[in-house]
C-alpha cells in the first residue's frame, strides 16, 4: 500500500513507475532498519519524486526500477546485513539476536592468549549477556571431560569473548549457547558445522531454555544464508505457528542441554592450521 500512495501523492501513474520484487528487497534490506515502515515510506517517496521530476521535464523513464537504478536514486546503501563467514576459524560461531529493528545474526568470537584464566568480554555487552558468558565458561570447566578437555584447561589461558559491532549495545540471555559453543571450539580447535545458527539461554546445570523473537530471528537466518537453526525444544511451539513460507530452506534442530548443542554444532574435524592449546 505504500507505493500506490506515493504514486498518488506525486501524480505518477502506476504504468509509469513499478518497483519489482528484487528491487524492493534491496530498498528494504540496504536502506531501512526498523520494525515499522516509516523509513521505507521515505525511501519510496524519494524514488517517486525523482520519477515525477523526470516525467515533468519530458523524459520517459523506464517504468520498472532496476536494482542499479534504485541504488542510483537512493545513493550508497545506508545499512549492510551480516553474512555467514564460513567455518574455518576456531571460536567463531553464528548466533541470532532480536533487536528493535527486527532479527539479526550475531557473531560470537573467542580468542585465547597465554595467561592465568582471565575472562574479558567486549562488544558493548549488557549485564545479562556478560552473565551468560560466565555461565557458559563455568559449565564447560565443570564438565570438561565431556568435550575431551582436562580439568585445568582454562588455567593457562586468558579468554577473550567479543561480539562485533561494538557501537551497538547488546543484551539478553539468548546468546548463551552461542558463547558456550564458541569457547568449546576455541579450546578444542574443532570446526563448527557449516551454515548453522543458534539461539538459547543456558543454566549452570547445562539446560537450554527457550528465548523470544523466534520469527524475527528465523528471518535473519534466512537473509544470511543459514540452513540450520538450533533452538531449545521448548521453542518448537513458536516455530510451529510460523507460516511455511518463512521456514522454507531451513532445518530446525531442538535441544535440551548444552551437550546436545556441542554434539550437533562441533565437528570432529579441526580447523586449518589448528593451534596447540592443550
Amino acid at each position: 500500500h505504500l507505493l500506490p500512495r506515493q504514486l498518488e501523492n506525486h501524480g505518477v501513474k502506476g504504468s509509469q513507475l513499478k518497483i519489482p520484487k528484487k528491487s524492493m528487497e534491496v530498498v528494504i534490506d540496504k536502506y531501512t532498519r526498523e520494525s515499522g515502515v516509516r523509513e521505507l515510506d521515505k525511501r519510496l517517496a524519494k524514488i517517486t519524486r525523482r520519477a515525477a521530476k523526470e516525467i515533468a521535464f519530458g523524459k520517459v523513464p523506464e517504468p520498472a526500477i532496476s536494482v542499479e537504478k534504485a541504488v542510483e536514486l537512493l545513493g550508497p546503501p545506508r545499512y549492510t546485513r551480516d553474512q555467514y563467514q564460513g567455518n574455518d576459524q576456531a571460536g567463531v560461531v553464528t548466533g541470532l539476536a532480536w533487536t528493535a529493528a527486527g532479527g539479526e545474526i550475531l557473531f560470537v568470537e573467542t580468542s585465547l592468549s597465554r595467561g592465568n584464566g582471565k575472562l574479558t568480554l567486549t562488544g558493548n555487552l549488557g549485564d545479562v549477556m556478560k552473565e551468560s558468558a560466565v555461565i557458559a565458561l563455568e559449565y564447560l570447566k565443570a564438565n570438561s571431560d565431556l568435550i575431551g578437555l582436562p580439568d585445568s584447561f582454562s588455567e593457562k589461558w586468558n579468554i577473550h569473548i567479543h561480539v562485533p559491532e561494538g557501537a551497538i549495545p547488546k543484551d539478553g540471555p539468548s546468546a548463551g549457547i552461542t558463547m558456550a559453543t564458541s569457547i568449546a571450539s576455541a579450546f578444542t580447535q574443532r570446526k563448527v558445522k557449516k551454515f548453522v545458527a543458534m539461539t538459547g539461554e543456558i543454566t549452570l546445570r547445562g539446560k537450554v531454555l527457550p528465548v523470544g523473537g523466534i520469527k524475527e530471528k528465523i528471518l535473519a537466518a534466512r537473509r544470511a544464508g543459514m540452513k540450520e537453526i538450533i533452538l531449545s525444544s521448548e521453542n518448537r511451539k513458536d516455530v510451529e505457528v510460523i507460516r511455511d513460507t518463512y521456514l522454507k530452506g531451513l532445518t530446525f534442530t531442538y535441544v535440551n542441554t548444552i551437550m546436545d548443542v556441542l554434539q550437533l554444532a562441533l565437528l570432529m574435524q579441526k580447523v586449518g592450521n589448528p593451534r596447540k592449546i592443550i
